[in-house]
C-alpha cells in the first residue's frame, strides 16, 4: 500500500507541474524525474510480484525511502511561485513569545556542549528513519509495510502543505531581511523575493555535528517548507510507531533525539518556534490518520 502514497503524490505533482508549466524554472526535469521515479516504483513492485521474499519487500521500502532526499527540494520549485508568507510567521511568532527564538537562542547558548547535542539530534533524522523501519523488518515484519506506509504518507502529506505554504523559515527571512531589522520587531513582506534567491544564514555553534548539519544544508536545504516542521512531525510519528512496538529499546533513545531535535530546529533558525510546536500536533495527528487509513484500507481488502 505505501507504493501508493507514492505514486498519488506523483500524479497530484504532476497535474501541478501541467497546470504551472509556464511560471516553472525548470519543468521538464520535474517531468522527467517523476517518470523515474515511477518506472523504479513499478520495478520494484513488479520484481516482488515475480519473487515475493523479505528482500524483494525491503527493496521496495529502501527504494521509497532513499527517494525522499530528492523529493524534499522539489517543493521549493512548487512554492516558491506564490507569495512568500515568512512575515506573517515571524509576526505570530513575536505576539507569542515577544521575541524571536530563532534569533535569541544560539547566541545565549553558543558553547559546543549545547550546540552539538543540539545538532546531533537535527543529523539524527534520517538514522532514525532508518532504525525504525530496520526494527519493524527484523521484529515485526509483519507490520513492516505498514510501517513504511506511516512514514513515506507522513512525508507526502507534509509535502502537499509545504507546496502551498510557502515559508521559508528564520535561516532564509533573517537574511533577507537582516536580523537588525528583525531584532527591532520589523518584519516585512518579501513578496516573490525567494523565486530566485537561496541566501542563508550560517548554521549557529561549532563542533563536528553543526559542521555536518551546515554539509546537509549546503547540499539540499531550499528556502521552503518551514511550517510545520516535518523534521519535529515525522519525528513524533516514529515514536508513536516505537510505541506500538512496544520497544523501550527503540522509544527511549528516539524520544532524547526527538526533544534535542524539536529545541534544534530554532537553535539552528531553520525554523520559527511555531513550527517546531506545529509540528509535534501535525505528527500525532497524521499518526492516528494513517493507521486509521491503513486499517481501513487492509479490512476493506478482507471483506
Amino acid at each position: 500500500m505505501f507504493e501508493w502514497a507514492v505514486l498519488a503524490y506523483s500524479a497530484f505533482t504532476l497535474v501541478l507541474i501541467a497546470l504551472l508549466w509556464g511560471q516553472l524554472v525548470s519543468p521538464v526535469p520535474m517531468l522527467l524525474g517523476r517518470v523515474g521515479v515511477v518506472a523504479l516504483t513499478l520495478v520494484l513492485w513488479q520484481l516482488y510480484r515475480w519473487k515475493p521474499s523479505k528482500l524483494t519487500m525491503l527493496l521496495r521500502v529502501v527504494g521509497q525511502l532513499c527517494l525522499l532526499g530528492w523529493w524534499y527540494p522539489d517543493t521549493y520549485e512548487f512554492n516558491r511561485l506564490f507569495v512568500n508568507l515568512d512575515h506573517v510567521f515571524a509576526s505570530c511568532e513575536q505576539a507569542l513569545f515577544g521575541c524571536q527564538p530563532a534569533l535569541l537562542f544560539s547566541p545565549q547558548f553558543s558553547s559546543p556542549w549545547v550546540s552539538e547535542p543540539l545538532c546531533l539530534g537535527y543529523v539524527s533524522y534520517y538514522p532514525m528513519i532508518g532504525a525504525v523501519a530496520a526494527y519493524y523488518f527484523l521484529k515485526r515484519y509483519e507490520r513492516f509495510a505498514y510501517s513504511a506506509f506511516v512514514i513515506l504518507a507522513s512525508f507526502f502529506l507534509f509535502y502537499v502543505v509545504f507546496i502551498f505554504l510557502p515559508v521559508a523559515g528564520p535561516q532564509f527571512y533573517y537574511e533577507a531581511v537582516g536580523t537588525d531589522q528583525i531584532a527591532a520587531g520589523h518584519f516585512p513582506a518579501l513578496g516573490h523575493y525567494f523565486l530566485s534567491h537561496q541566501e542563508s544564514l550560517p548554521i549557529p555553534g561549532q563542533g563536528l555535528f553543526r559542521d555536518l548539519v551546515q554539509q546537509a544544508h549546503n547540499a539540499g536545504e531550499r528556502p521552503t517548507a518551514a511550517f510545520p516542521s516535518s523534521h519535529v512531525g515525522v519525528s513524533v510519528v516514529l515514536l508513536w510507531l516505537a510505541w506500538e512496538a512496544r520497544s523501550l529499546r527503540l522509544f527511549l533513545p528516539l524520544l532524547i533525539l526527538t526533544v534535542l531535535m524539536f529545541f534544534a530546529t530554532f537553535y539552528i533558525q531553520a525554523h520559527y518556534a511555531i513550527d517546531a510546536i506545529a509540528g509535534l500536533f501535525a505528527g500525532t495527528a497524521l499518526y492516528w490518520l494513517l493507521r486509521w487509513v491503513y486499517r481501513l484500507q487492509v479490512f476493506g481488502a478482507r471483506r
